[in-house]
């Protein structure tokens, strides 16, 4: 038994054009307040659903797959759960029963996946609701209880939204992403932690609401079952009501839609064109490539840098490739806060790189520079080259001119490596570097200069 258990459900907006059982448009955020709704998703008395988005339906049956999930082949029905809030205009909220279920992620069980429509948007502070994001189809998640830190869910959520962005089904904008998470510690009551809009949020929450469990039993308080909400801007979890069981929520088929019913031949179509699951590309990388696994884990982190990576590897040693993705490239996008697909980076280019460093005819650090500039200038990498003037200098009197400058502007350094430290003449071979833009060789610099104060 695990000192801490913890599940997720997590729910995200697909990305429709219209809403799960009406017309209405779901581009709420470019819209006016109440103006991209109907009859239907405002809940209008004797307004009737019309039939489920179909294109809705089919993106969580993919998301399923993708979770090795085992599909539903009876009729689904859509509930309605019911509960009171300025939200929910109908007064109850259509779910449907499972899609999928008993699959897996990265050892988390994956108990379910449902379909949900979105209710609107309610604000606290000044009454007022805004219906352009009610019935905005989601997919639902529920995981098993089985995740035991809030790092391990930390990086389940991580490897979930990896899956989802994998599909090209989902938003996966800021504030579309919403998660519960159920919390407990060995022996204790369950708490439900609401209100958790981000990766980062999660983690908190689960740290915060562990401590305070902890602390309460530490007290000879017993845990109450209850449900809470967590407040990110304080990062702490508030009582919101005592926890509802599911008859509380009085769910009953939907009387107005009929049964979903999801054929072997749907399955199988879906089946031939959905990518990849990046969990399997990743555990594939490694087979197939001989790839480290934190090579592959980074490279499978979008769908376009892996197929790029696919591609450099038929020109270009998997060995090589692999670290100069994860090291060069990801580290750039890291630092420029951008996607593969934004950064303007081909397969073509990267093939070019490696090719012209493997040859001599670019330093390491040149390539790098290349790849700065592609990302920066949005320039093809021979562009880049020519214009940055990146080849590698091979001429020795011009490294011998950078390399008595580096000497005569770094004295210490120098007197330090005379007087036994070794390590200080990295720091001289960085300076000349510096002079000559990456274009000298490392080895080359460096040998010169032990000759050079070595005599």
């Amino acid at each position: 038994m695990k000192t801490v258990i913890i599940g997720f459900e997590i729910h995200e907006q697909l990305n429709t054009k219209t809403k799960l059982y009406c017309d209405s448009p779901t581009n709420y955020r470019d819209a006016a307040p109440n103006t991209n709704v109907c009859e239907v998703c405002t809940g209008m008395p004797g307004a009737k659903p019309y039939p489920v988005n179909q294109d809705a339906i089919d993106a969580a049956v993919e998301i399923a797959l993708m979770l090795s999930c085992e599909i539903v082949k009876e009729p689904i029905y859509i509930q309605r759960k019911h509960y009171d809030y300025p939200d929910l205009p109908s007064g109850y909220q259509r779910t449907s029963l499972p899609i999928g279920k008993n699959g897996s992620l990265n050892g988390v069980g994956i108990w379910e996946v449902h379909l949900e429509e979105d209710p609107g948007k309610y604000d606290p502070i000044t009454g007022k609701v805004d219906y352009n994001r009610s019935g905005v189809p989601l997919v639902e998640v529920v995981t098993a209880p089985e995740i035991y830190s809030p790092e391990d869910g930390r990086n389940f959520l991580r490897e979930l939204i990896k899956v989802f962005s994998y599909t090209g089904k989902v938003r996966l904008e800021g504030g579309t992403m919403r998660m519960d998470t159920n919390i407990s510690l060995e022996g204790g009551a369950r708490v439900e932690i609401k209100n958790i809009n981000s990766v980062k949020g999660a983690y908190r929450a689960l740290k915060f609401e562990i401590t305070r469990q902890k602390n309460l039993r530490n007290r000879g308080v017993a845990v109450k079952r209850e449900t809470r909400a967590f407040l990110e801007a304080q990062m702490i979890t508030k009582t919101m009501r005592v926890k509802e069981e599911a008859e509380d929520y009085r769910y009953i088929p939907d009387p107005d839609i009929p049964p979903l019913a999801i054929t072997n031949e749907k399955i199988e179509a879906i089946k031939k064109i959905m990518p990849e699951a990046p969990h399997l590309k990743e555990q594939r990388f490694i087979k197939q490539y001989g790839i480290k696994k934190d090579d592959a884990w980074t490279i499978t982190s979008e769908i376009e840098m892996a197929d790029a990576f696919e591609e450099v590897c038929r020109e270009i040693d998997p060995q090589i490739a692999a670290p100069f993705f994860r090291h060069i490239i990801k580290k750039k996008l890291n630092f420029d806060n951008k996607t593969f697909s934004e950064s303007g980076l081909t397969a073509e280019d990267v093939i070019i790189v490696l090719k012209l460093m493997n040859s001599g005819e670019i330093t390491a650090s040149s390539g790098e520079l290349v790849i700065r500039g592609i990302i920066e200038e949005h320039k093809p990498a021979w562009q880049v080259i020519e214009e940055k003037g990146l080849k590698r200098i091979t001429e020795e009197d011009v490294v011998g001119k950078a390399v008595e400058e580096a000497i005569a502007e770094n004295q210490k350094a120098v007197q330090d490596y005379l007087n036994g430290k070794s390590e200080a003449l990295n720091f001289v071979v960085g300076q000349v570097m510096r002079k000559t833009i990456g274009r000298a060789d490392a080895k080359t610099v460096l040998e010169m200069l032990k000759k050079r104060l070595n005599n």
